[in-house]
């Protein structure tokens, strides 16, 4: 099980900065809020394979926020490691080495926030 928690670090240390930025526009974070629920919302695609896809284009894209709040998304949506690690490998074939690194760091968020819905569960 792992046992630390610096993909949550990564989300907790965004918040504040959020919180700034929506307090300046509001109406511009209402918007993605309402767009990000209904493009994860389940449909021909299951939640979880919603979140593993943008987990993948944020490994593509570097972004560690984004990877930790979507690896948090399929893993509380249900997906196994085996699907992350696949998703994670599909990025390879797009992005090349550098997804080989925030592939790897796509891994370790997803089983941490794994190993805590399990912990929780348990």
């Amino acid at each position: 099980m792992t046992t630390h928690v610096h993909h949550q670090s990564v989300l907790d240390d965004l918040n504040p900065q959020h919180r700034q930025l929506r307090q300046a526009i509001p109406e511009v974070y209402k918007g993605f809020a309402d767009l990000s629920s209904a493009a994860l919302a389940p449909g021909v695609l299951e939640t979880k394979t919603k979140e593993l896809i943008a987990m993948a284009i944020g490994v593509v894209h570097g972004c560690d926020g984004c990877i930790a709040s979507h690896a948090r998304g399929a893993a509380r949506a249900g997906a196994t490691r085996q699907e992350a690690a696949e998703a994670i490998g599909v990025t390879f074939l797009m992005q090349g080495g550098p997804a080989t690194i925030y592939g790897a760091r796509a891994y370790s968020a997803f089983c941490e926030f794994a190993d805590a819905i399990e912990a929780k569960a348990a």
